[in-house]
């Protein structure tokens, strides 16, 4: 995902602290749904942000606080500059996700935690949001507009997938890279020598062990073979390593 190129697009026509925002706030549902770390503050700021986009192409100005539902409502039941793609459309999906955000924080005992299947809807609908301002507000031709349409429409790439229990790392990456991603996709639960070794058969023999007591004496892990659970400074790199392959 080009964050340059998306911004620069957007920035033709929008207000360049709106577009940053919006670009911004919509990577960051892409990285917390390719990492599942649930981040969970992106999808109503995103909003909020598109309220303004809103406001802006409806009378030239935005508010600092919008207020987010009344607007939405307001804006669909009247007469409007704004397109019908963004105006009702726009205007409900982005309803949606505010209210997904704001009711569906609390999980009671017993219950299946939806954080991820809610992200992935806040995700796809953020998806559309930014593919129509794309297509009707970016100023560009329709053959670059669909180049970058295509690029946001894009799955949130999953690094690792799930065989019988073993958890394989699908790009190609260095040792090192492949025990952070794999660590993470534990994490905050530890993650056995044992497992890793399965996980990471590809690799030479010993690279796994030692990878993880350079990590630990870099204090990127902590634990021993009985489990490794990667550190604040671990965690940060991991998704770093995620970030380069959304």
């Amino acid at each position: 995902m080009n964050r340059d190129n998306l911004a620069n697009c957007l920035g033709n026509q929008l207000p360049e602290n709106l577009v940053n925002d919006i670009v911004e706030n919509f990577l960051l549902m892409r990285q917390d749904l390719a990492t599942e770390t649930l981040e969970r503050s992106a999808p109503g700021k995103f909003v909020e942000t598109f309220v303004q986009i809103l406001e802006y192409l409806e009378s030239g100005t935005y508010e600092e606080k919008p207020e987010v539902d009344k607007f939405l409502r307001g804006l669909e039941s009247r007469s409007s500059p704004v397109g019908d793609g963004l105006r009702i459309c726009g205007a409900r999906i982005a309803r949606a996700m505010y209210s997904l955000r704001s009711k569906r924080s609390v999980v009671h005992k017993g219950q299946m935690d939806p954080s991820v299947f809610d992200l992935r809807f806040l995700h796809h609908a953020a998806q559309w949001i930014v593919a129509e301002l794309i297509r009707t507000e970016s100023g560009i031709s329709m053959e670059e507009a669909g180049r970058l349409v295509e690029m946001v429409q894009l799955p949130a790439g999953g690094l690792v997938e799930d065989f019988d229990g073993v958890k394989l790392v699908v790009e190609q990456m260095t040792g090192r890279d492949e025990a952070l991603v794999l660590l993470h996709r534990e994490y905050p639960k530890a993650m056995s020598l044992a497992d890793l070794r399965c996980s990471m058969s590809r690799c030479a023999s010993g690279t796994v062990k030692n990878v993880l007591r350079a990590m630990w004496q870099e204090r990127l892990v902590e634990g021993d073979p009985s489990g490794y659970r990667l550190t604040g400074p671990g965690h940060v790199r991991a998704v770093a390593i995620y970030k380069r392959y959304m």
